[in-house]
């Protein structure tokens, strides 16, 4: 069971993101967004349907994205402004190191363990 203060840090860094359009809402835009590598954390309602983590566990072990369970849907509706939620998946590499330092995932991976990005050439060309 994680903190309240945990909780509120994660669900703010979460909220933020979707104000910045740095995270995605729902199974569809999650499963879309982790086929394409964009994918850096999910976070999923503990108490999704089976319909709804069918679709989605497989493919996100599958990808290695981690993976936070410990919030309910309805907090995870409450950021996005709906009832309840069943994923939200985070395409922002910082934003999602944030929220794994708040609430480490079900597999152990915290923010630590994002591999970091590398900066770009300064001309543009590879080294």
């Amino acid at each position: 069971m994680i903190s309240e203060v945990a909780k509120k840090k994660a669900l703010g860094l979460v909220g933020l993101g979707l104000r910045g359009r740095m995270a995605v809402v729902g199974v569809a835009q999650a499963r879309d967004a982790a086929k394409h590598g964009k994918l850096k954390v999910a976070l999923v309602a503990s108490d999704a349907s089976k319909n709804s983590l069918d679709k989605i566990t497989g493919l996100l072990k599958a990808h290695g994205v981690p993976v936070i369970s410990d919030l309910s849907a309805t907090e995870l509706g409450g950021m996005t402004g709906r009832e309840s939620v069943a994923v939200i998946g985070v395409t922002d590499r910082g934003l999602a190191k944030g929220i794994l330092d708040a609430i480490p995932s079900s597999d152990g991976v915290t923010g630590k363990d994002l591999r970091p990005v590398r900066p770009p050439n300064r001309r543009g060309l590879r080294r």
